[in-house]
């Protein structure tokens, strides 16, 4: 492999995202591609290209130029020489064959993204305000999804006005996104940048799939991972980014296997590393808007107007926040009400005074998190303590930390500001006396809506609209399903057979990211014994 790196990175770490392999090796990797003469100058993947494939270098050199700020960068060959071209579908076998070579470049892969990201190399530019919510949500999408990319900030670089200028677009068109250095998206949705990107070109819409999963949480991405390593075409849909609520939190400290802890996001990430390696393909900024269950193959209506068919379904869409009661949040959502608290949201308030609503697990962590970059913490909580719905150590963390401010029996009752948060006010509801704050970051983390309302009556919910599985589900609720076969519901599966519901959307789900996981696995045990019915 090339010699050369964009990133200054040591030696040792060089060595790991350029591996130099044996010659065993490479008669390995021979079969899965196709050997190639190359000549002194000659351009291996032009910029722009979609889909790059895998270069294993036998003689001479290859190096990457970057050929300006915007552009991503080139490969060509800076000696003549000779090249194992290996595409996308032989370099997927090859991972899922041989475990050696797969924890080789599986390893590569990771630090080269992770050096990539670092050092703001990437074919995104996204040229935006820290203050409009349309630039934090494109901050947000790209951050999650792994996708390298440069920012320009309207409010602090300079030279912005000569970059506008050189791509036509006014400062009326922010959040402006300079896509592969040459199409500009103007307040472009996610599904938009996604398209541009070319996060689910290689995928076939009209494929009928073993499973397909919707929503890549972490009972979503479980289910992924265990399906495909189970030899079954998996697609997984996903509207946003994966990790759902998990995803957007700053440390998770008691799962298994991690004593340190991890943030949502990086757990996310290498969930997400984990299905591709084994073959699931996962479509990203689509959104399941329909469940067409009147006949089998089930297909999956997405909010382009396609179908996705399928022989089994996982739903693992989960749950969103409730959002305030109050109607003037809604100006505010993103530009100083957040629903997540990351690194992209924590800088934006450093040395500032924010306020968390909420006392379950995912509002002690972000309390904990904002706690060391904000000036004060202000944790508003509606019940009487928090020793119901947090853990332990979450509470004992709290209570130790100076810059959190613990309020009892407190509630939001107004928001104010104009295009921004700027003051906020709220109630004791033991004396009934209220007090004002000037505080411009409010994270909301309270409660669980499931995402069920695409379902429209294929599947039996609970009371609040949760979904119900295997012994939940009453005699009432399969006679009105008109549950066709001898044998009842399996125990994750819905009042639909062949459809199973995990994680947060399912009724009397354990609101904790193993129990989801696990929930994940078990469902593809199911899913076999649907298949072989």
């Amino acid at each position: 492999m090339s010699k050369k790196s964009p990133a200054v990175v040591s030696t040792p770490r060089l060595e790991t995202i350029f591996p130099v392999l044996t010659a065993a090796q490479l008669a390995r990797i021979a079969p899965h591609g196709r050997s190639r003469q190359v000549s002194r100058g000659e351009v291996l993947v032009e910029s722009g290209e979609h889909t790059a494939h895998l270069f294993v270098v036998i003689a001479g050199e290859i190096e990457v130029v970057r050929t300006s700020g915007a552009a991503e960068d080139l490969v060509r060959a800076s000696e003549s020489g000779e090249v194992l071209d290996v595409d996308r579908e032989h370099l997927m076998g090859l991972i899922q064959a041989d475990s050696e070579l797969s924890d080789i470049l599986m390893r590569a892969f990771i630090l080269r993204r992770v050096e990539i990201i670092a050092h703001g190399f990437g074919d995104v530019v996204l040229i935006g305000s820290n203050h409009c919510a349309g630039t934090l949500r494109i901050k947000d999408f790209l951050t999650r999804n792994g996708h390298p990319y440069s920012s320009v900030d309207l409010d602090r670089d300079d030279g912005v006005q000569d970059l506008l200028d050189h791509f036509k677009v006014s400062l009326s068109d922010v959040p402006v996104v300079i896509c592969r250095g040459e199409v500009v998206l103007r307040n472009p949705s996610n599904e938009q940048i996604a398209d541009c990107l070319g996060f689910n070109d290689a995928i076939d819409e009209t494929q009928v799939r073993d499973v397909v999963v919707v929503g890549a949480g972490p009972a979503g991405l479980a289910a992924a991972v265990y399906a495909a390593s189970e030899g079954l075409d998996v697609l997984v849909l996903e509207s946003n980014s994966p990790g759902g609520q998990a995803g957007s939190s700053s440390k998770i400290e008691n799962y298994l296997g991690f004593p340190t802890g991890i943030s949502g996001q990086e757990l996310a990430a290498r969930a997400y590393t984990q299905a591709e390696k084994f073959g699931a393909q996962l479509m990203i900024a689509k959104t399941g808007v329909h469940l067409a269950c009147d006949r089998t193959p089930y297909s999956v209506e997405i909010d382009d107007g396609a179908r996705l068919p399928a022989r089994t379904i996982i739903i693992a869409t989960g749950a969103e926040y409730r959002r305030l009661s109050l109607e003037s949040r809604r100006q505010f959502e993103g530009a100083g009400v957040y629903y997540g608290a990351t690194f992209i949201e924590a800088q934006l308030c450093a040395g500032e005074e924010v306020i968390v609503v909420g006392g379950g697990n995912s509002a002690g962590q972000a309390a904990v998190f904002l706690a060391q970059t904000a000036k004060r913490v202000y944790m508003l909580v509606r019940s009487n303590g928090l020793a119901e719905s947090m853990s332990r150590y979450l509470i004992r963390r709290i209570e130790q930390n100076p810059t959190i401010d613990l309020r009892r029996n407190t509630e939001i009752i107004a928001l104010e500001g104009s295009n921004h948060l700027a003051r906020v006010r709220w109630r004791d509801n033991r004396t009934g006396s209220s007090e004002a704050h000037d505080i411009r970051h409010m994270f909301v983390m309270t409660g669980a809506v499931p995402t069920t309302a695409w379902l429209e009556g294929c599947v039996a919910l609970d009371a609040k609209g949760f979904i119900k599985t295997g012994p939940d589900l009453s005699a009432d609720d399969l006679a009105a399903a008109h549950w066709p076969l001898a044998r009842a519901p399996h125990l994750l599966e819905t009042s639909l057979p062949g459809v199973f519901a995990v994680g947060d959307v399912r009724g009397g789900n354990i609101k904790r990211v193993a129990s989801a996981v696990g929930e994940g696995s078990i469902a593809v045990a199911f899913v076999h014994q649907v298949l072989h019915e």
